[in-house]
């Protein structure tokens, strides 16, 4: 699992290094079309537990659909299982932890979210930056949900960081998420992108983004992790 996320995070260290490796904004996602960082999104949760995913392009769904992100679908799966949750995919293509952590203020404007999912920090390990800067931002985008909902259930997805910046950095990256997780007794998501990076057939011709068939996949992956969390939650499973 390890090798062929290695091969992917390589080929997407090339596209930011071509890019220059600026944060852009994603197309439009799921539930949230983040488009401006000024204004406030505004959900209508119908009584659903608010589920809030902050993200990088593989949240916002770069090159899909909106509802063929990885969001959207687990959306789909939680409402087959009678989930009474509202999915919303406030993912950004490009950002760092840094940048999710500007952000994240704005995001929890709205309604305070029950439970987060933070996706960020592949963008630092493509960049190589310091995996101390990374952990701290981690901790503070978990602080902040804490400070507007001290109850809300968090979870963290682990990245891993590409193996061409050598064994030492790629372990330290690796070992960031798990040092937050237990620091900040948050839910660690399993590398969701297990079956899916460095699978041609599971991504889009970029060779870095998921296709359909991949986001399917890396959803059913998370859901494994996300279902027992949700089910501790009051009110979301349907009476």
């Amino acid at each position: 699992m390890r090798v062929r996320a290695g091969m992917a995070l390589v080929a997407l260290g090339a596209a930011v290094a071509a890019c220059g490796g600026s944060e852009t904004k994603p197309a439009a996602t799921a539930q949230v079309p983040v488009e401006s960082t000024t204004a406030t999104p505004t959900v209508a949760t119908d009584g659903r537990v608010r589920v809030l995913f902050v993200g990088t392009s593989l949240t916002a769904g770069l090159g899909l659909d909106p509802e063929q992100a990885y969001p959207a679908v687990l959306q789909a799966i939680a409402d087959s299982a009678n989930y009474r949750i509202q999915v919303v995919n406030a993912g950004l293509s490009g950002e760092t932890s840094a940048g999710a952590l500007r952000r994240v203020d704005w995001l929890l404007r709205d309604t305070p979210p029950q439970v987060v999912v933070i996706e960020t920090g592949a963008n630092d390990g493509l960049r190589g930056l310091l995996p101390d800067t990374t952990q701290a931002n981690l901790t503070g985008i978990i602080t902040k949900v804490r400070a507007v909902n001290p109850e809300a259930r968090i979870l963290l997805a682990q990245m891993e960081a590409p193996p061409n910046l050598g064994p030492q950095y790629t372990r330290r990256f690796r070992d960031v998420f798990l040092a937050v997780a237990a620091d900040q007794a948050v839910t660690l998501i399993p590398f969701f992108l297990d079956g899916v990076a460095g699978v041609p057939t599971m991504n889009q011709a970029d060779g870095i983004h998921p296709t359909a068939e991949g986001a399917q996949l890396a959803a059913r992956n998370m859901w494994r992790t996300l279902a027992p969390v949700l089910r501790e939650v009051p009110g979301v499973l349907a009476q």
